[in-house]
């Protein structure tokens, strides 16, 4: 029995890389998805395989995972490559709070957001870009981190040899809206990669999904993974007990309010509101988790 890496999941084959060579694969028997949905075994899997006589083989059992980037469903990811557009389509400030909660939901180590086209700025950057810098991933003990900020121009090729340090040996998801460029910015990064790129609707001001499926693409020592463009995304798998833990700059607050649980919306004496207050949680974030709070409830009642 051999082991491998899948790299994508296209028509009911899995295309796995063994330390010698690209196999085509299906599942033995029927893996069954797990209870919120998600497959047994997708993108970025380590798995064991049986090889068959025809080179064809035959996927026995998915390995353990490090974590799951749950939507679009990505295995054992090191990073993600959070991208935006600086214009065309504009930045939409909830859009990404939302996946910067996906991210920490799913267990991913570090996000950095990238902000394409900055040959379209204005010379005045977006308000939003120095609010998400300072926020970021924390192990819950101690001030958060910063989310990295990456300005570059697929269109000029400006900024691709600091995102290119950043992809080394890695295994990076590239995520966004559709229309902000990410196959724009993983062709400029290596010609080879000669993703199918769309034009930004002048109708409705969004990109067209040119990417269909996450596909694991080799590249310096690691993987690239361009995924297809969201324009909203679910998060009502969330408990929302759980979401505020989602937010790494609460999380010097939590377990200090009057009331346990507590929901830092309604209740008095919440030390996550009292943060806001004295400007320690930025007003943005704040706002961004009772959306998504409010979110979580109404669909729970449903």
């Amino acid at each position: 029995m051999e082991t491998g890496r899948v790299l994508k999941f296209y028509n009911s084959f899995f295309y796995v890389q063994t330390d010698t060579e690209l196999l085509t694969c299906r599942l033995r028997g029927k893996l069954k998805r797990d209870r919120r949905g998600v497959s047994a075994v997708c993108p970025g899997d380590l798995v064991e395989l049986t090889k068959l006589a025809d080179g064809t083989g035959v996927l026995e059992r998915p390995l353990a995972r490090r974590n799951l980037l749950r939507r679009p469903a990505v295995a054992n990811i090191d990073q993600v490559i959070l991208t935006f557009a600086a214009a065309e389509p504009d930045l939409h400030p909830l859009l990404l709070n939302r996946f910067l909660v996906l991210a920490e939901w799913s267990g991913v180590p570090s996000v950095v957001i990238c902000v394409n086209k900055m040959d379209l700025a204005a010379e005045q950057e977006p308000d939003i870009l120095a609010v998400e810098a300072e926020t970021g991933t924390g192990d819950g003990q101690e001030q958060a981190v910063s989310n990295p900020v990456l300005r570059v121009s697929a269109e000029r090729g400006e900024g691709m040899d600091l995102l290119r340090e950043r992809l080394a040996g890695k295994v990076t998801v590239f995520a966004g809206p559709s229309g902000v460029g990410k196959s724009s910015v993983l062709n400029a990064l290596h010609v080879g990669l000669s993703l199918a790129t769309g034009a930004v609707s002048e109708k409705i001001r969004r990109g067209r999904h040119t990417t269909r499926v996450a596909e694991l693409l080799p590249f310096a020592g690691g993987f690239l993974v361009d995924t297809p463009g969201f324009s909203s995304m679910e998060l009502a798998d969330i408990d929302p007990a759980e979401l505020s833990a989602c937010f790494p700059d609460f999380q010097p607050y939590l377990g200090h309010c009057r009331f346990s649980p507590c929901t830092h919306s309604h209740e008095p004496d919440c030390a996550v509101k009292a943060a806001l207050e004295t400007g320690e949680i930025l007003r943005e974030r704040y706002d961004a988790y009772c959306a998504i709070l409010d979110e979580i409830k109404t669909k729970a009642v449903r």
